[in-house]
C-alpha cells in the first residue's frame, strides 16, 4: 500500500522500514521545491525544510555514531547551525546526503549481530539521562523513528505554510500516483492554478 512500509516479519528489516519511511516524509515535503523555498522559515518558528533535512541528517549519523562508539562532533553552533540549509549548499545535496547516511546506518544495523547490543550513553549532554549507562541498538533505532517521524510533521507543516501543499498529495505527485476522485498529486501546474 503506497505510503506504509512493508509489512516484514525480520524486526531488524522492519525497523529499517520504518526509518526509510520517516525520511521518505521529509523527501515528499522537500518534492518540487527550488533552494530558496526550501529556506523559508514561514512560521512562527525557525525551521525550514532544508534545515529540516540537514538537521535530520546530522542527527542520524551522530546516533549511528554512538552505536558505533565514535566520539560526537561539533558544538552548540554547529547544533544551531545544523537547522539550516545554507546559502552554499543545494537541496538537492542535502538530499543527496541524507541519502548517504541512509546507506551507512543501513549497513552498520545489518552488521551488528544483536539488536540488544549496547549503546553507551553520553555523559554530560543535558537531553541525555545521566542514571543510565546505556541504550540497546533497538532503542536507538526506535529513537531514530521517533525523532525522524518528528521532524518529518515539522516539514509538512513548514511546506504547507510555503504553498498550500499537504503530504499525500505530494507522495502522490513524488511516487506517481494516479489522480484520483479523492487525491490530486500535486505538480507545478495544479500549485500554480492554486495561487
Amino acid at each position: 500500500m503506497p505510503g506504509q512500509p512493508a509489512v516484514l516479519t525480520d524486526e531488524r528489516d522492519q525497523l529499517l522500514a520504518f526509518i526509510a519511511q520517516q525520511r521518505d516524509g521529509l523527501r515528499h515535503a522537500a518534492y518540487g521545491l527550488g533552494d530558496a523555498q526550501a529556506r523559508l522559515a514561514p512560521t512562527a518558528g525557525v525551521l525550514s525544510v532544508g534545515g529540516l533535512i540537514v538537521h535530520v541528517t546530522e542527527m542520524e549519523r551522530g546516533w549511528v555514531d554512538l552505536i558505533l562508539c565514535q566520539p560526537q562532533q561539533g558544538g552548540q553552533d554547529d547544533y544551531v547551525d545544523g537547522f539550516r540549509l545554507a546559502e552554499d549548499r543545494t537541496l538537492a545535496e542535502a538530499l543527496e546526503e541524507l541519502d548517504r547516511v541512509a546507506e551507512r546506518t543501513e549497513q552498520v544495523v545489518r552488521a551488528i549481530d544483536d539488536l540488544n547490543q549496547a549503546v553507551p550513553v553520553p555523559k554530560g549532554v543535558p537531553w541525555y539521562p545521566q542514571d543510565l549507562d546505556a541504550w540497546t541498538v533497538r532503542w536507538v533505532l526506535l529513537h531514530l523513528i521517533e525523532e525522524i517521524g518528528r521532524h518529518a510533521g515539522h516539514a509538512d507543516i513548514v511546506r504547507e505554510s510555503i504553498d498550500g501543499a499537504t503530504m499525500f498529495e505530494l507522495m502522490a505527485g513524488a511516487e506517481g500516483w494516479p489522480a484520483t476522485e479523492w487525491l490530486t498529486p500535486w505538480t507545478p501546474e495544479t500549485q500554480d492554478a492554486r495561487t
